[in-house]
């Protein structure tokens, strides 16, 4: 046993740690417990010490010798930033066998005593639920403390582990910090994820040295840090790769980001690009990403400078990017216009995210009604809450509120609340005096709520706010002042909230994950957006689209009448943000243009078309010859591979005219409909 007094399964930590909810936390640990079983282990088995022959430990370390030359450096700094020694830095492969350790010599040997040395494996299968096999598993950051461990030997660890992944996405190993169980602080987890975030953009930054590299991100500031969006790509403009952060900033997953080019991605040519990255342009450029988003981004076609015989990271820059949810240059006081322009925008074809009230006003009744309840209260200081589907537009029409406010001079502060690791968010919000827990920047913090001090702050998915953030929250809009973490002063605050979800806070009430007083106080004006199926507008808003997507001149882009029929009759799950990604596709494929047809348009959006169908076809009625009986269950696939065979017989199997009556490409044709058996050959 690691520790004589190891906790009982009824530690008080263990039913939630780190950044994921008690319910979330415990599924995860319960899954993992399931597969340690099926993998034959008993808790009481005992520890398994085997460790890799030297040779073959010296050649498994060889094979991740890059891995390890990126990490560990940054594992040096990661545990000088716990300043425990009672804890113990691991760096494993993608199969959980330990490479190398970083930790004060006492600790390592009581670690030895468990099997954390190099050569051993921490899979699941040899482990049992433990934080390095279950990250590995989950491919995601993982705590596991205590008796959450499957096996009794591991109670006295608290590990928390992230994975790392190399820029293609493929898993290239895990780090851990793991320690005494008595040593357990829940900011543990968001130190080791940010370091692995560090070792993967590094890693990126060597594996494209001497590729064109776009560094990117919505504030300026946060170029450089952590939470910078890395793209790099060929000289055709074709997308190489892309780092974590970019794709959570473009909203896509990298197979989808790779489908896409420089100027469908960033509006700005390949070769534009290269010339700014050969001149080394002092001011980020100016881009527009598919979903509307505004971003600065800094083009580089050479990486050499962020290496140095070898090394891959100095403490500085781990000290200057650990915390990066805070902006590297000095915060803006709170009167000055912080995280997005508010400039007026000079037509109203301008880029939506940046528009009025009026410009958001497109011809569909709905939407007009929306917007006259919000006219009568922007330049009051009612609370705004926007329920809408994920892409409908809540951050435009907050913006929008934001500019008719009598706050329209001061700060807009956006925050997502769904984004933020439950580990950050308290001192995200609210801020933290220097020294407030281990990894604090040297300075404190100012937080969101002191940022946006004289004017608007935008709380986007406020539903995904843990309870203990909601009762703080509450605090702050009922007394006006916020206490930074660390600190016993509280500072005056002076805000405009405008809150937005996708889901519906009254069913959040009913099931006691959302506050009942904090959304009556929230609550002072609600409106729903429409999803984008239900707008009457999509013709409108297709056009101005397509107008400030060609801002760079040239001729005025058309569509294809069939084009317009297969947009006024798509489902839109994505809403806005689909239709502004699915235009800037179309618009990159057909260039020079200036007319997108069908075959411009991307498969999954001719996908989304005929599963609609298919419902549809489900819903009429069958001729009785080929019912099927009502009892049995029919597949969303089955309905979809059954409108393409009917269609096909219709059109005697010709694939072309299939496709065209089903608004569909061949090659989804291809793909639904069942290969043909092989005919059988005489004997």
């Amino acid at each position: 046993m690691f520790a004589p007094d190891s906790p009982q399964s009824t530690h008080p930590n263990s039913p939630a740690v780190g950044t994921f909810a008690a319910d979330t936390q415990a599924m995860l640990i319960e899954t993992s417990w399931n597969r340690s079983k099926r993998f034959g282990l008993q808790p009481r088995t005992s520890q398994d010490f085997h460790t890799l022959p030297t040779t073959d430990l010296r050649l498994l370390r060889e094979q991740h010798r890059s891995l390890m030359q990126h990490a560990t450096p940054v594992m040096t700094t990661l545990h000088q930033q716990i300043i425990d020694a009672e804890s113990v830095v691991v760096l494993t492969d993608a199969q959980g066998v330990v490479l190398h350790t970083i930790g004060e010599p006492a600790f390592a040997e009581k670690a030895a005593k468990v099997a954390m040395r190099p050569g051993v494996s921490w899979g699941e299968a040899q482990k049992g639920t433990n934080a390095i096999g279950t990250a590995i598993y989950e491919r995601q950051p993982v705590v596991v403390h205590a008796d959450q461990h499957f096996l009794e030997a591991n109670h006295g660890l608290t590990c928390s582990a992230s994975p790392i992944f190399a820029p293609a996405g493929d898993l290239l190993g895990v780090l851990d910090v793991t320690g005494d169980y008595r040593g357990f602080h829940k900011h543990t987890i968001s130190l080791v994820r940010m370091s692995a975030q560090l070792i993967e953009n590094t890693y990126f930054r060597r594996t494209y040295a001497g590729q064109l590299i776009v560094a990117f991100h919505a504030r300026p500031e946060f170029i450089g840090t952590l939470m910078e969006g890395l793209i790099a790509f060929a000289p055709d403009g074709r997308v190489l790769a892309a780092n974590r952060s970019a794709c959570l900033q473009l909203e896509l997953s990298l197979a989808s980001v790779r489908t896409h080019t420089a100027l469908s991605l960033l509006r700005r040519g390949a070769s534009e690009l290269h010339d700014l990255a050969a001149h080394a342009a002092s001011e980020p450029l100016q881009c527009v990403l598919p979903s509307g988003v505004r971003i600065h981004a800094v083009p580089s076609s050479s990486s050499a400078r962020y290496f140095a015989s070898g090394a891959v990271a100095s403490d500085h820059d781990f000290n200057a990017r650990k915390a990066p949810l805070q902006p590297a240059t000095k915060p803006a006081a709170p009167n000055e216009q912080t995280t997005r322009s508010t400039a007026k925008p000079q037509t109203s074809a301008a880029i939506l995210p940046h528009a009025n009230l009026d410009d958001l006003d497109s011809g569909d009744a709905q939407i007009a009604n929306v917007i006259a309840r919000l006219r009568r209260v922007a330049h009051t200081e009612v609370s705004i809450l926007i329920e809408a589907e994920t892409g409908a537009g809540k951050e435009w029409f907050s913006m929008a509120i934001h500019r008719a406010s009598e706050r329209r001079n001061g700060p807009f502060v956006a925050v997502n609340c769904a984004a933020i690791p439950e580990g950050l968010i308290e001192s995200e919000l609210f801020g933290y005096e220097e020294g407030a827990f281990t990894g604090a920047r040297r300075k404190g913090h100012i937080g969101k709520l002191r940022e946006a001090s004289g004017g608007t702050l935008f709380l986007d998915e406020i539903g995904d706010m843990p309870l203990p953030m909601q009762a703080r929250l509450l605090r702050v809009l009922q007394e006006r002042v916020v206490t930074p973490l660390g600190s016993n002063k509280s500072i005056a605050v002076d805000v405009r909230l405008v809150c937005a979800t996708h889901k519906r806070l009254r069913e959040l009430l009913k099931a006691h994950t959302f506050r009942d007083d904090l959304y009556y106080r929230l609550n002072g004006l609600t409106v729903r957006l429409p999803p984008l199926r239900d707008r009457s507008d999509v013709r409108e808003i297709v056009t101005r689209l397509l107008l400030s997507m060609n801002s760079q001149g040239g001729s005025r882009w058309q569509i294809a009448p069939d084009v317009w029929a297969l947009m006024l009759r798509h489902p839109w799950p994505g809403n806005l943000r689909q239709l502004s990604n699915v235009l800037a596709t179309a618009m990159a494929i057909a260039a020079p243009g200036p007319t997108i047809e069908r075959d411009h348009l991307p498969e999954d959006f001719l996908d989304d078309i005929i599963e609609r169908d298919s419902f549809a076809l489900a819903a009429a009625p069958v001729p009785s010859a080929t019912t099927v009986a009502r009892s049995t269950p029919v597949s969303l696939d089955d309905m979809t591979v059954n409108a393409m065979q009917l269609a096909l017989e219709r059109h005697s199997g010709n694939v072309s005219a299939t496709a065209r009556e089903l608004g569909v490409s061949r090659n989804t044709l291809y793909r639904k409909l069942p290969k043909p058996k092989p005919r059988a050959v005489p004997s």
